[in-house]
């Protein structure tokens, strides 16, 4: 890393370049069709910070959504051997905020490396033992937590070459040996902090922006990887990021990646309020999306006022309908309350899209087994009664640094990374030995199944069946606008059904061409001698006489 840094150094008193790339789903993503649509507001964000340092150009570079008149190899993907010619960086920093791009990640890296670039890698994925792998994988320094504030000053230091060890939040090799610097304190004053710039992403075509004014969570999910208090920008500051973007891009649709939007009851309602207005004022209506609890739908006055801001979506992590699985996320609902809640939304004029957890482990204890078929006609009976309008139905994922990961890692029941790597780690691959009486081959035909009966090639003729019954909202001449929602409603769900069916149809040839279910024969092979059945099956409360089996040494 020395000579890569002496290079930056070297450039002192000329313009320098950090190009920031966001890395490419695996081709056999399910998800990579609507981020072809937006980007991620992290590395938006940190490239903004970066325009405040004096001598340095930034760019982001999407690969998710990379246009076509932009340089790409011969694996269609974005070539950075041209993007280095044609507008060469002195600094590359990478996005990993997904487990999935990682390979992908490491890739592009290697090539910056082997070009004598320093690259720089920040993300939710490099905790632990994810840092060395990292540090020996093509990446020089790593960026733990917020960014804004550690990329200026690691941006500084190279120009008046200060010591990396004085920088909070880094992780880097020195003779081979890992520096861990002190950890940075997280950010609480978002009003320093300018607002995202989105003209930096290079070669891409935003329709859904993202924007946000809460970070962490405070709920502290087992398998969650947003983890920490819960701080919250002012509603103001979300409205100045909204009339920024709208006015500079003609932006009208928006999504708030805050997972917990209305935690804080009344600035909640008084961000509606502005919301409301500024639409007023500029006479025009947004489209907003939103995550929200499920329990929120017992304030009929925070539904009112989201509805009048314009959000529209709103997603909702229902997470399973089999109340022993609830219990073991520590969700304090029960599924016949979910169904009576999601109604509510429905109701009250929202688009619901529900996010599912199929085979969620239990802990040791729970005396409970559900075999593959009983658990798919639970899904789709609460799905149909719930009145959801989308779904996603993922598996779960063993995420690095989350307690799941842990729990599981304990009893030895994930599938070893040389067979199955990182690229799989997206929710629609088996990556544990599941609990009894599931196979993880089931688990995933399960997943597939559920979102297999609910995106569908018929929705194709629903959509014309829509067209054709458009004048009947002529008969609700008394009442237009609710004519209208449930046209509205029926339209966009059988567009997005429709949409649904082609992503999975591209998913399964993909799927075909890769080799994964050899992969998992293999893991299989490893653990079978510590599990029955070869390694399929767990059993979450063995008996004494079995305890050998859960640790073979």
């Amino acid at each position: 890393m020395k000579d890569r840094l002496e290079s930056v150094n070297g450039k002192a008193g000329n313009r320098r370049r950090l190009r920031i790339v966001i890395p490419a789903y695996p081709a056999f993503n399910v998800y990579s069709r609507i981020a072809r649509t937006t980007t991620a507001l992290g590395p938006v964000s940190v490239a903004t910070a970066v325009n405040e340092v004096e001598g340095w150009d930034v760019e982001v570079i999407d690969e998710n959504n990379y246009r076509r008149a932009a340089p790409r190899n011969d694996s269609g993907l974005p070539d950075h051997e041209t993007l280095q010619r044609l507008r060469p960086a002195d600094v590359v920093g990478f996005y990993g905020g997904l487990t999935s791009t990682i390979p992908r990640l490491y890739e592009v890296a290697r090539f910056y490396k082997e070009q004598g670039v320093l690259t720089i890698a920040g993300g939710q994925h490099f905790v632990e033992e994810n840092q060395a792998e990292a540090l020996n994988s093509g990446v020089d320094i790593l960026v733990i937590g917020e960014g804004e504030e550690t990329i200026k000053e690691l941006l500084h230091a190279f120009g008046v070459q200060r010591p990396l060890k004085g920088i909070a939040g880094l992780v880097y090799l020195d003779k081979d040996q890992i520096v861990r610097t002190p950890e940075r304190k997280v950010l609480t004053d978002f009003n320093n902090l300018p607002i995202p710039d989105f003209s930096l992403v290079r070669h891409a075509k935003l329709t859904i922006y993202p924007i946000g004014r809460v970070r962490g969570c405070g709920m502290e999910c087992e398998f969650c990887t947003v983890k920490g208090q819960a701080r919250y920008a002012s509603p103001e500051r979300l409205i100045e990021q909204i009339a920024s973007i709208h006015e500079t891009r003609g932006a009208k649709q928006f999504f708030i990646v805050d997972d917990l939007f209305g935690q804080d009851r009344l600035e909640t309602l008084r961000l509606c309020r502005l919301l409301q207005e500024y639409q007023k004022r500029v006479r025009t209506r947004l489209t907003v999306t939103v995550q929200i609890r499920l329990d929120k739908a017992k304030d009929t006055e925070l539904l009112k006022a989201m509805r009048d801001a314009g959000i529209v979506n709103v997603a909702i992590g229902f997470e399973s309908p089999i109340a022993e699985e609830l219990k073991t996320m520590d969700k304090r609902l029960k599924p016949e309350e979910m169904v009576s809640l999601a109604r509510r939304y429905h109701k009250a004029g929202f688009l619901v899209h529900g996010m599912f957890i199929f085979g969620y482990p239990l802990t040791e204890g729970v005396n409970f087994r559900m075999p593959a078929k009983k658990r798919i006609r639970h899904f789709r009976k609460f799905i149909k009664q719930a009145w959801i309008d989308t779904v996603q139905v993922v598996l779960p994922i063993p995420l690095p640094g989350t307690e799941l990961t842990k729990r599981l890692r304990e009893q030895n029941r994930i599938y070893p990374r040389e067979y199955l790597g990182w690229e799989y780690y997206d929710g629609l691959f088996p990556l544990f030995v599941p609990d009894a009486p599931m196979a993880p081959e089931e688990m995933q035909a399960s997943v597939l199944k559920i979102m297999g009966r609910f995106y569908r090639f018929k929705h194709m003729f629903q959509v014309g069946l829509n067209v054709i019954s458009f004048p009947i909202l002529f008969f609700y001449l008394y009442n237009l606008h609710e004519g209208w929602r449930k046209w509205y409603r029926k339209w966009t769900n059988n567009v997005t059904r429709f949409g649904g069916w082609l992503i999975m149809r591209k998913w399964f040839a993909d799927f075909k061409k890769d080799n994964f279910s050899g992969k998992l024969a293999e893991a299989q092979k490893l653990l079978a001698q510590s599990f029955p059945n070869g390694g399929k099956t767990w059993l979450p409360h063995p008996s004494p006489s079995s305890d050998k089996r859960l640790n073979p040494n």
